[in-house]
């Protein structure tokens, strides 16, 4: 069954702090919290489109939701609740800090249909967390992520790269320690540099450098393949490019690319295909033409921007000619290597 969020902006709502990345403005896109009226027209816009045999979840993004006024989360509550009761919303999702969860709030939540709850954690090293101000430590997100799941909700980590005295080995080790809480799912964000900001002001001092946008693909990679091995999805690699993030002047400085997650992936592919290529080469030898097979939903991946993967491979074995096949039949994300002359 696919799935589907709803999503619903409420900028800056709840958050009784200013990190020194965040304008909440310009990532949401909007400054004024929504109104009843508007969100209903935007559940019943999203759900004309949306198959009724699909799942589907209203998602209350971008403020605090738990450090809303109980009466005001109500609110925003209630409204949703025809939808769950007729069955064409099958639950809530909202986000979150880890310093504002407790169980009577998780109670409440749960009384309302709330499924699954995102933490904004983005790092488990109380050293960067300190210096972005976050104004917790690592143990409390552990605290609050073990009571969310043991009062039965689904858990979502949303960890942030490139932030004030990160460092690669911080980004694996902060990783290694999410697996363990063992999440529903994850966002990684690299960070950017927003007009305005604390930050913005940092990086204009030369108190603060921003990863480059290979960094940023280079550290999500290895991200990436350990989540990945540990059978914990990733539902999303970098800011989603609105327009208002995108307009003149918004990000100063930042690994920002509207198709990040797909970078990435592309990066994993050519890895991928370099390693099979090298093992097919050792055991069978050397040849002037080889085929890659993969599944043609993979054919993005494997070429890379403008083809470069393709053309790194075969430069980089010397090949006459470097064919891709597509075969629906091939398992997903895997690669397999033949000659022409067999399979």
């Amino acid at each position: 069954m696919k799935h589907y969020n709803i999503p619903i902006f409420i900028p800056h709502l709840g958050c009784p702090y200013d990190c020194i990345y965040c304008d909440q403005k310009k990532i949401a896109a909007q400054a004024q919290i929504p109104t009843d009226d508007a969100i209903i027209s935007t559940i019943k816009q999203y759900l004309s489109t949306i198959p009724p045999t699909a799942e589907v979840e209203l998602a209350f993004f971008g403020g605090s939701f738990t450090a809303i006024p109980i009466p005001e989360q109500e609110a925003f509550l209630k409204l949703i609740q025809p939808y769950l009761e007729s069955g064409r919303i099958q639950g809530i999702r909202i986000s979150t800090r880890p310093d504002c969860i407790d169980a009577d709030g998780l109670d409440l939540l749960k009384g309302y249909g709330v499924k699954t709850i995102e933490l904004g954690v983005q790092s488990l090293d109380d050293e960067v967390l300190q210096l972005s101000s976050r104004r917790y430590k690592a143990q409390d997100v552990r605290v609050s992520s073990a009571l969310i799941q043991e009062k039965g909700f689904k858990l979502g980590i949303q960890l942030m790269i490139g932030l004030p005295g990160d460092t690669y080995e911080r980004d694996i080790k902060t990783v290694k320690e999410t697996i363990e809480m063992a999440p529903q799912m994850v966002r990684i964000y690299p960070t950017l540099v927003i007009a305005g900001t604390q930050l913005d002001k940092m990086w204009q001092e030369g108190k603060y450098q921003a990863l480059s946008l290979e960094e940023a693909i280079a550290v999500c990679k290895d991200m990436r393949l350990l989540f990945s091995a540990a059978s914990i999805p990733i539902i999303r690699m970098g800011l989603y490019p609105d327009e208002e993030l995108r307009g003149s002047g918004v990000i100063k400085a930042g690994p920002f690319h509207p198709a990040f997650g797909e970078l990435v992936e592309q990066a994993i592919f050519r890895d991928q295909a370099e390693s099979a290529l090298r093992q097919h080469i050792n055991r069978y030898g050397s040849a002037e033409r080889l085929y890659i097979n993969i599944n043609e939903r993979d054919l993005s991946k494997l070429l890379g921007r403008k083809r470069s993967n393709l053309n790194y491979l075969k430069e980089l074995f010397a090949l006459k000619e470097l064919q891709v096949r597509m075969h629906p039949a091939q398992e997903r994300n895997w690669i397999d290597i033949s000659r022409e002359e067999t399979n």
